[in-house]
């Protein structure tokens, strides 16, 4: 950063995950949370969705005194719904939640505007669009009644918009709030993950995409539309890695900032905690194998898990079953190895045979009907995890060294088998495996050293670009591996994985604990105390660009 001069006096962020966890965009945003409190106390207000309305929203928390007088002015002037308290995470920010239905009747009306002003076509929207670019366009109108009421015009403001969902909020304040300084970032591209998901090789083509040609033959003008003007049209624009950097230049037709995703990890148990619990939940996984399977595991088994979204090609997950199939086939492999993968799908629930299993003491005899999946699923039949266990004839047997376990759950410690909050579980695991072929950071592999749990990611993972970065070691034996992927090298990442995991079962009790000190050393490079800074010059340039209008 240059000047002191231009750091804000107030910050605003809107995204569709505050105080709504569905995905990565949480993490960043609630661990980030804490450095920008640090940095400007109570000049920070998260703007999110009101869309709790069946139950209490677990991660908020109502403070009808805080800014009374301007939530009065708001309904009454700007006749917008809000609720207005703090986010339950470290650094405790201000949240401002709003309601968005009573902008669903002028929505016509807006699209029009928008295309007016900016070009953005949401001619052909289905599905998600209305209600993302409703809440936009709220958050908008909620930072220009807060600016109003409080006469910021002579402050600093910044206005930080996450993902193509809140593009429109971002154009409503740039065409309406000029003096603010605008930042969006693209967490990842609509059109680069639909390529990608579409079974499209991405990399070694992405200087012949033409983008717009592209969004019209995958049905996605629309979103890619709203996310490309609002790239071009903000003081700043930004994303979370140098591998989507690439991919934003391409699609988006703009070079972005990159502001490294970073993590606050105060929340992780340390020294005694950390043993008792990695205890509690080294028990828990082996309980419910156990239970499912019908016969006792050794208690040194590894645990080798993945997790994450349910993108069978994007997130790796047809390899990770594939590398697991190849690890039973290694003869050498001398110890049960437990492979869990946490994929949150479309359940009707646990299994209740299960639940009554799991209420023994002692292990039953005989495994349940289908002895790798952990809750019903409502397309048992289609689901692309189930159909590759199931084609590679992988029957979870006594005699078979590797046991594949599907859990198709939220793991929100509510989900009836686990009941443990995942990152209680993934503290119990001996390493984990992200082989993404689309993946702008990757939390998961970020979480998980954190955890002091050694992790396999790839070289198409932001994340996996940075530890490469950082010096990446052959093996494990710096606490992580990240294995070189391509749009063609499927068989060879399934082996390295195969490989990597087969060497995490030949390490004696002093190596792992080596390993995973590494692995914790590592993680340490990659906090907020780090990472804030590239955010604070974000947030310089778009000032800079704000007041020289």
């Amino acid at each position: 950063m240059t000047e002191q001069s231009y750091k804000p006096d107030y910050i605003f962020e809107a995204s569709w995950e505050v105080c709504n966890k569905v995905g990565g965009i949480y993490t960043v945003l609630s661990t980030k949370a804490k450095s920008m409190q640090e940095m400007s106390p109570d000049r920070v207000v998260f703007i999110g969705p009101d869309v709790w309305t069946e139950s209490e929203n677990p991660w908020f928390k109502e403070d009808k005194k805080l800014l009374a007088d301007w939530k009065i002015f708001a309904k009454e002037e700007d006749r917008i719904e809000i609720r207005i308290g703090r986010w339950n995470v470290p650094g405790t920010p201000i949240v401002v939640l709003v309601s968005f239905k009573q902008f669903f009747p002028a929505k016509d009306a807006i699209y029009g505007d928008m295309w007016h002003k900016f070009g953005v076509d949401s001619l052909n929207a289905y599905g998600d669009y209305d209600e993302s670019c409703m809440f936009a366009y709220a958050s908008g109108v909620v930072i220009e009644s807060f600016y109003k009421y409080h006469r910021l015009e002579d402050k600093k403001v910044i206005a930080h918009f996450d993902e193509w969902m809140l593009g429109m909020g971002a154009l409503y304040v740039k065409s309406r709030l000029p003096r603010i300084g605008t930042v969006f970032t693209t967490h990842a591209t609509s059109i680069g993950r639909s390529i990608a998901g579409n079974g499209k090789p991405l990399y070694n083509y992405l200087d012949a995409y033409d983008s717009d040609q592209m969004a019209r033959e995958l049905n996605m003008e629309a979103k890619h539309s709203v996310e490309k003007t609002a790239a071009q049209q903000v003081d700043c624009f930004t994303t979370v890695s140098d591998i989507t950097a690439k991919e934003c230049a391409k699609l988006l037709h703009r070079e972005p900032f990159v502001t490294p995703n970073g993590f606050e990890k105060d929340f992780i148990p340390e020294g005694e905690k950390h043993k008792r619990k990695r205890i509690v939940a080294r028990k828990k996984m082996i309980d419910v194998a156990e239970k499912l399977l019908g016969y006792d595991i050794q208690e040194d088994a590894l645990l080798v898990a993945t997790s994450g979204r349910y993108e069978y090609r994007n997130k790796g997950l047809d390899v990770f079953v594939d590398a697991m199939h190849r690890l039973e086939n290694i003869q050498q492999l001398e110890k049960d190895v437990i492979a869990f993968i946490m994929v949150p799908a479309w359940i009707s629930g646990p299994r209740v045979d299960l639940q009554e299993r799991l209420k023994l003491k002692r292990t039953p005899t005989g495994s349940l009907s289908y002895p790798y999946v952990t809750h019903w699923l409502r397309n048992m039949n289609n689901d692309s995890i189930l159909n590759q266990i199931s084609y590679l004839k992988m029957e979870n047997r006594k005699e078979d060294r590797v046991k594949i376990i599907f859990v198709p759950s939220y793991l929100n410690g509510n989900d009836g088998i686990f009941d443990m909050p995942y990152y209680d579980l993934l503290i119990g695991l001996d390493v984990t495996v992200f082989p993404s072929y689309y993946e702008p950071w990757g939390y998961t592999p970020h979480e998980s050293i954190a955890f002091s749990v050694p992790t396999i990611t790839s070289s198409l993972a932001g994340f996996g670009l940075w530890m490469r970065k950082m010096g990446d070691e052959k093996g494990m034996d710096d606490g992580a591996e990240v294995i070189t992927r391509d749009d063609y090298n499927f068989i060879e990442v399934s082996e390295e994985i195969c490989n990597r995991v087969f060497e995490m079962t030949t390490k004696s009790n002093k190596e792992e604990n080596i390993l995973r000190q590494a692995a914790l050393e590592r993680a340490g490079l990659a906090d907020w105390a780090h990472f804030y800074k590239y955010y604070e010059e974000a947030y310089d340039i778009a000032l800079r660009k704000a007041q020289s209008r």
